[in-house]
């Protein structure tokens, strides 16, 4: 269902994958696209060409995100949501823990907390109005592999509820927590059966599950302070 707006929904992170699939589906569905990208990629021309406005933006620093901030504020004085995509995920190997862990807590947790205070005067313009953060489902359980990733994700998720209750009525700020959405072309045989096997639904969803959720939540008046378990039945198994 095509919804127009004037006011543009941003989503950071949107250079490929999930962010890069759910941002074109929000301009078939009519929305002003404004899309942020770390790294040149194909798909952000893509993006240009579907007439999304494309901007850089290094979430790592607090500088970085301060500099996107004002950027953003020279190109729109409204928006109907925020998509908070943009992603790292960082080995912590030994002599560089702390970097990782900074730079993650960075990207998941402080670009949208300032994001948010920043730019709520522009989310009240809109009505309605969202900010949805995705998280993971790793944060359900823990991860002793990727304990900063997992950590960072789950203080969004804390962030989720924080800011619903802050901005309520006005905003709505919801989560999306996937599990294994997309293989890469170089997993083997055997790395995408044992991941397949840990869900009751066995299979590889692609990027549109996040969208259809996403979907959900921008639609849905009555629905704010939650995140969607998107994994496939992960919990049960």
């Amino acid at each position: 269902m095509k919804q127009g707006t004037t006011a543009p929904i941003l989503i950071t992170g949107a250079a490929q994958r999930v962010g890069l699939h759910c941002a074109r589906r929000l301009l078939e569905d009519g929305h002003p696209v404004i899309a942020t990208y770390r790294t040149e990629r194909p798909g952000i021309q893509a993006l240009r060409d579907l007439g999304a406005t494309v901007l850089f933006a290094d979430f790592a620093s607090e500088s970085g995100i301060l500099a996107f901030i004002d950027q953003l504020k020279q190109h729109t004085n409204q928006l109907r949501a925020i998509v908070h995509n943009a992603s790292a995920w960082l080995a912590e190997a030994p002599g560089s823990e702390a970097d990782a862990f900074h730079t993650m807590f960075s990207v998941h947790m402080l670009a949208p907390y300032l994001i948010n205070l920043h730019c709520a005067q522009l989310l009240e313009r809109s009505v309605p109005a969202d900010i949805v953060h995705i998280s993971d489902d790793v944060t359900r359980k823990g991860s002793s592999k990727h304990i900063a990733y997992c950590a960072t994700k789950a203080g969004l998720e804390s962030l989720t509820l924080s800011f619903a209750a802050k901005y309520a009525p006005a905003i709505k700020v919801n989560g999306i927590a996937p599990a294994l959405l997309l293989f890469n072309p170089d997993d083997d045989a055997a790395y995408r059966a044992k991941a397949l096997a840990k869900s009751a639904l066995g299979f590889e969803p692609g990027s549109e599950v996040v969208y259809q959720s996403l979907r959900y939540l921008l639609d849905n008046p009555y629905v704010t302070g939650t995140t969607l378990t998107v994994n496939g039945g992960r919990h049960i198994k």
